[in-house]
């Protein structure tokens, strides 16, 4: 299903998450001279995008969900899939190689949730004004996050696997 154009600027935004995500898994095992690099890349983009993101889904998106009974345990789960995200995210100065690989390939989950389950499903049950105030109310929440992608740095940019 085509993403309706409520939804499009959390999906851009999971986009530049998801290659980070990918940056992550092809760097892995990341080197101990890059970590610090890595570490405060990933900072930023969460300062920037990623926690105001996590804000709009949980003040918008998700009461909106919750009014469909399906969807309310679901959106629980979500929700503490971001609060385990903040946490990570939180101590990233002090993860390690290991850590930031699992916190890629648990980040790239929770996207897949969203985009495939709760969007898809939100698009079905949400009228067509109300998918409407719905993108409204998601502009103006994610007003202050970065609008581009952060260019990775000589040291996270993706490189190819052979």
């Amino acid at each position: 299903m085509l993403r309706d154009k409520s939804l499009i600027p959390l999906s851009h935004q999971h986009q530049h998450a998801l290659a980070l995500c990918v940056r992550i898994e092809r760097a892995s095992p990341i080197p101990n001279a890059d970590l610090a690099v890595w570490q405060a890349e990933i900072a930023q983009l969460f300062q920037t995008e990623i926690a105001i993101h996590l804000v709009a889904e949980e003040q918008v998106v998700f009461p909106a969900a919750c009014e469909f009974g399906e969807l309310k345990e679901f959106v629980n789960e979500l929700r503490s899939d971001h609060e385990w995200l903040r946490q990570q995210f939180g101590g990233i100065g002090t993860l390690t190689a290991d850590h930031l690989r699992a916190l890629g390939q648990r980040l790239l989950e929770h996207i897949r949730k969203e985009e495939r389950q709760l969007f898809e499903r939100i698009q079905e049950l949400l009228n067509r004004n109300q998918l409407e105030n719905l993108g409204k109310k998601l502009n103006d929440a994610l007003k202050d996050a970065s609008q581009t992608c952060l260019l990775p740095t000589d040291a996270t940019r993706l490189r190819s696997r052979g």
